[in-house]
């Protein structure tokens, strides 16, 4: 299985971006918020990105798409809090419309990478 940095690949590289811009608004909440709402939505944010990495890591194309569906699941884990958080007016149009940016582009990254995973190497070997 050849090796990219997890780093470089911009579908992390985008998880990324998402999962700062939920922190840096989250550690705006009140206490309450960010006890129930806000360590969910973290905590789903987060792991997108770290299932890529472990993914990577993992050196198998099974092993690496298995990953990133748990990425893909926590992707939807992450909408779902974030629709919480809406309703319960702890974010503002403004914030859920830059998140919605940064999410309308990672998932389909994140399907098109998954469905790419291991083709490289069996069109390498035919």
């Amino acid at each position: 299985m050849p090796t990219k940095r997890f780093q470089d690949l911009q579908v992390y590289q985008l998880s990324e971006n998402l999962a700062d811009e939920i922190w840096q608004i989250v550690n705006t909440w009140k206490p309450l918020a960010q006890d129930t709402v806000g360590k969910q939505i973290v905590r789903s944010a987060d792991s997108i990105g770290a299932n890529i990495a472990e993914g990577v890591g993992r050196g198998s194309y099974q092993e690496n798409k298995r990953f990133v569906k748990i990425a893909r699941g926590s992707l939807n884990e992450t909408q779902h809090w974030l629709r919480r958080a809406y309703k319960r007016q702890l974010l503002t149009l403004e914030q859920t419309q830059s998140i919605k940016t940064i999410i309308n582009e990672l998932a389909p990254k994140l399907n098109s990478y998954l469905k790419s995973i291991g083709n490289i190497s069996q069109t390498n070997n035919k």
